[in-house]
C-alpha cells in the first residue's frame, strides 16, 4: 500500500468554487462523514497555478493541501500537463498537436500538446519543479500524479509537427541504422516504396502512405517511446525536491500507448474504470472486461494498483447513461479490490457548475448534499474499505495462469489486410479471460517480453507477431513442463510484420502445419465435435496439418477441409501444447479450460462449479482471503462449498452461502 490505508477518495478541484468558502468547508466535513481519506489535486489545474508565464499562484493550494491535512486526509498530487493554459499556447502554438492530416490543433480540450516540443518539455518542467519545490515533502502528499491519460482525447494521441516527424527519423536511424535495414524490414520493394533518403520518410497519413504495415508499426511505437519519455522527463523534475513514488492514470485496454512499455518508469500503476454496467440485463460481459482491466493492471508489477478514477453514479459521455443501480457501486468497488487495487477513487468529488463534464457523475451532486443516495452509497464504500484494511494489508493475486496480450501484437493483428477486416484482438482475449473468470479463477496478462515459468497454463490467442526471443522462451516454457495454448493466426510474422517463410517458428513445439487460412461468409457452416458436443467454427478457420506426434482432438466436419485438425494437443519436453484452429464460442473455450484446469491441477477457490454471473478471485500474503462476487439480478445459493468463515463478520458457512443480488463476501478457511 502506498499509505497504510485503503486510499477511497478521488479528483477533487477546488479552484473551481475558490469564491465558495462555505463550499470549501464543506467538502471537509462531508468528505469525513462520506469516508474520503484521499484526493488528488492539481491535475487540470495550469491555468490557476501559473496565470501568467513565470508567475506562480500556489496560495489556494497549499491553503487546501494544509486544510486536508489538518483532517487527516492525504493527498496525490498532479502535474498540471494535461491541459495548457491559453497564454501558453497563444505565445507558443507550436507546442499544439498536429494531426495526421497536417492540421495544427487550435487551442483547447485537453491532451493537445506536442510530446517532441522543447518548449512544451521546458515550460511544463519549469511548473513541476515549482511544485516540486514547494509540495514535495509536505506531509500530506503521499504520491505524484504524473499528466493524466496520456495519449487521450485527440484522434491517435500523436503528432505529426516536422518536430516530431524529425524524431521519427532519428529514431528509426537509432533502431535500423541503414536505410537499407529499414527498406528490407518494411518490404519497401512492394509498390515501389524504396527509401533513399531519411527526409522521405513521413508519419502515416490519409493524404500519404497509410498502408505499409512496417511504417505504421513502428509510429506506434515511436509514439509510446516519446510519450514515455515525456513522461519520464515530468518524473525527474518533480523527483528533484521530492523522494514521492510516482505513477500516471491508465485507461484500460488503450491502443493508442503500449501500457507494457510505459509502466516501466513508474512505481505505482493506477487506471480509470468506467465500466458500462446496466447496458443490458445480462451484467457478465461488463463486469468480466472490468476483471481483465484489473487484472491487466496488476499484472504489470505483479503488486496492487490503484483504482485512480471511477464514478459513483454514472458518466455523461456515452450514447446512454444509466445510474449504478442499488448494489453495484459497493460490489463494483470490491470488484476492484478482489483483482488487487489498494485504492477505490472517483472522478469527480462534487460535480461542476458548468462545462463539459457537468453531468459526469460525483460524490456531490449539484443539489441534497449528503441527503442524495449516490452519497450514501459511497459512505458505505468509504465504511467498509475502513474496516478491511487490515485483512488484504500485505496481500495480492498470485494467479498461476495467464494469457499474453501484447500491444505491439495488437498493432500489428488489426492492420493486416486479411484474413478479416473486421478482427478484433480484445475480443479474442477476452473469450478466454471470461472462461478462467467464470470458473472463478485468476489470471494474469503478460507482454510476449515477460517471463512465463511461474504460471502452468499460459494461453496466447491470436498471437500473429512472434518477438524477437519469444519463441525460445515458449520453447523452454513447454519444455520445462509447461501447458501452452495458443490459437489460428498465431507466429504468423516477426517483429518488423514480414510473414515467417519456410515454417512456423514453433512448428516442432505445437505439432500442426499451417496451410490455409479461411475467413468465409455466413454460409459456409463448419463446425468440430469435441468431448462428444458439435461446436461451430467462426468466422476464421485454420486449415492445418497434424504431425504424426499430435493428438487431434476434434475435427472439422464439412467443406472441403472435413477432417482436418480443429483442435490439437502435442506433448513437447515435460509439457504439452494445444492449438486451436478456428475462433471458436465461449462455449466451446468452457469446456476446453475445463478440461486444462483439472489436467494442470489448477481448483477453483470454492471447489464448486460457479453458477453463472458468480466468480471469485482471491488475494494472498500475509493471509488469504477468496472474494465471491454475484453479478446475478438475483440472490444465488452456493452449494457444497466446504466450510469458510466470513472474514468481515466471523460468521461461519458450512457447505452453503447466500449471495444477495449484486454482492461481494470476503471468505477465509476455516481450520481444520
Amino acid at each position: 500500500m502506498i499509505d497504510k490505508k485503503i486510499l477511497h477518495g478521488g479528483d477533487y478541484n477546488p479552484e473551481q468554487w475558490l469564491e465558495c468558502k462555505d463550499i470549501l468547508e464543506e467538502d471537509i466535513l462531508l468528505m469525513k462523514e462520506a469516508g474520503i481519506n484521499c484526493v488528488t489535486l492539481g491535475v487540470f489545474s495550469w491555468s490557476m497555478l501559473e496565470p501568467e508565464e513565470g508567475v506562480y499562484d500556489f496560495v489556494w493550494l497549499a491553503e487546501r493541501i494544509d486544510r486536508l491535512h489538518e483532517n487527516d486526509i492525504r493527498v496525490i498530487l498532479a502535474t498540471p500537463s494535461g491541459a495548457m493554459p491559453h497564454w501558453l499556447t497563444q505565445k507558443y502554438p507550436e507546442v499544439m498537436q498536429v494531426q495526421e492530416n497536417e492540421r495544427r490543433n487550435l487551442p483547447g480540450r485537453r491532451h493537445n500538446f506536442c510530446y517532441t516540443s522543447p518548449v512544451m518539455r521546458k515550460k511544463v518542467r519549469r511548473i513541476d519543479l515549482e511544485l516540486s519545490k514547494r509540495f514535495g515533502k509536505h506531509p500530506a502528499v503521499i504520491l505524484w500524479h504524473i499528466s493524466n491519460e496520456l495519449g487521450g482525447n485527440w484522434g491517435d494521441g500523436a503528432c505529426h509537427c516536422e518536430q516530431c516527424q524529425n524524431a521519427f527519423r532519428a529514431w528509426l536511424r537509432e533502431k535500423y541504422h541503414t536505410l537499407e535495414a529499414l527498406n528490407h524490414a518494411w518490404w519497401n520493394r512492394f509498390w515501389s516504396h524504396v527509401y533513399t533518403d531519411w527526409e522521405q520518410i513521413h508519419s502515416p497519413a490519409p493524404h500519404g502512405e497509410a498502408l505499409s504495415h512496417g511504417l505504421k508499426l513502428d509510429w506506434k511505437r515511436f509514439v509510446t517511446e516519446q510519450m514515455t519519455d515525456f513522461c519520464r522527463q515530468e518524473i525527474d523534475a518533480v523527483r528533484t525536491y521530492s523522494d514521492l513514488p510516482v505513477t500516471t492514470n491508465f485507461m484500460e485496454f488503450f491502443k493508442n500507448l503500449n501500457y507494457h512499455r510505459l509502466h516501466q518508469c513508474l512505481d505505482v500503476v493506477s487506471w480509470d474504470s468506467y465500466p458500462q454496467w446496466h447496458a443490458a440485463k445480462d451484467e457478465v460481459p461488463v463486469a468480466v472486461r472490468a476483471a481483465a482491466g484489473h487484472s491487466m493492471m496488476r499484472s504489470m508489477k505483479k503488486q496492487p494498483f490503484l483504482l485512480m478514477e471511477s464514478t459513483p453514479s454514472c458518466v455523461n459521455w456515452r450514447m446512454f447513461n444509466p445510474v449504478k443501480r442499488p448494489g453495484m457501486h459497493m460490489l463494483s468497488s470490491m470488484q476492484a479490490i478482489a483483482h488487487g487495487s489498494d485504492s477505490v477513487q472517483y472522478f469527480q468529488w462534487r460535480k461542476g457548475r458548468g462545462a463539459y463534464e457537468k453531468f459526469h457523475g460525483a460524490v456531490l451532486d449539484h443539489k441534497n448534499g449528503s441527503a442524495a443516495r449516490t452519497f450514501r452509497e459511497v459512505s458505505e464504500v468509504g465504511e467498509r474499505l475502513s474496516s478491511i484494511q487490515s485483512l488484504i494489508e500485505g496481500t495480492v493475486n498470485r494467479p498461476v495462469a495467464a494469457i499474453v496480450f501484447d500491444w505491439e501484437n495488437w498493432w500489428a493483428v488489426e492492420d493486416v489486410s486479411g484474413p478479416r477486416l473486421d478482427l478484433d484482438y480484445v475480443s479474442e482475449v477476452l473469450k478466454h479471460y471470461q472462461v478462467f473468470w467464470e470458473a472463478g479463477m485468476d489470471a494474469d496478462f503478460v507482454s510476449m517480453e515477460d517471463r512465463f515459468e511461474q504460471y502452468k497454463i499460459l494461453c496466447a490467442p491470436v498471437n500473429y507477431l512472434y518477438k524477437e526471443g519469444y519463441a525460445r522462451k515458449v520453447r523452454k516454457y513447454v519444455e520445462d513442463g509447461g501447458c501452452y495454448v495458443t490459437t489460428w493466426f498465431s507466429g504468423v510474422a516477426d517483429d518488423t510484420d514480414l510473414c515467417f517463410t519456410g515454417h512456423h517458428p514453433l512448428e516442432d513445439v505445437l505439432g500442426v502445419v499451417q496451410e490455409e487460412i479461411d475467413a468465409p461468409g455466413e454460409d459456409f457452416e463448419n463446425g468440430f465435435i469435441y468431448q462428444g458436443t458439435r461446436y461451430l467454427a467462426g468466422r476464421i478457420r485454420e486449415i492445418c496439418g497434424a504431425k504424426d506426434t499430435a493428438e487431434v482432438l476434434a475435427s472439422y466436419d464439412s467443406d472441403f477441409y472435413a477432417g482436418c485438425p480443429a483442435v490439437t494437443k502435442h506433448p513437447f519436453g515435460k509439457g504439452y501444447c494445444y492449438y486451436i484452429a478456428s475462433e471458436t464460442g465461449t462455449d466451446f473455450l468452457r469446456v476446453f479450460y475445463r478440461e486444462l484446469f483439472s489436467a494442470s491441477g489448477l481448483h477453483a477457490p470454492l471447489g464448486i462449479e460457479l453458477p453463472y454471473g458468480v466468480t471469485t478471485a482471491v488475494r494472498s500474503g500475509a493471509r488469504e482471503i477468496v472474494f465471491v462476487m454475484n453479478f446475478c439480478q438475483e440472490d444465488v445459493c452456493l452449494e457444497g462449498i466446504g466450510s469458510f468463515k466470513d472474514a468481515e463478520t466471523g460468521d461461519v458457512y458450512k457447505d452453503r452461502i447466500m449471495l444477495e443480488r449484486f454482492s461481494c463476501k470476503m471468505l477465509c478457511r476455516t481450520e481444520a
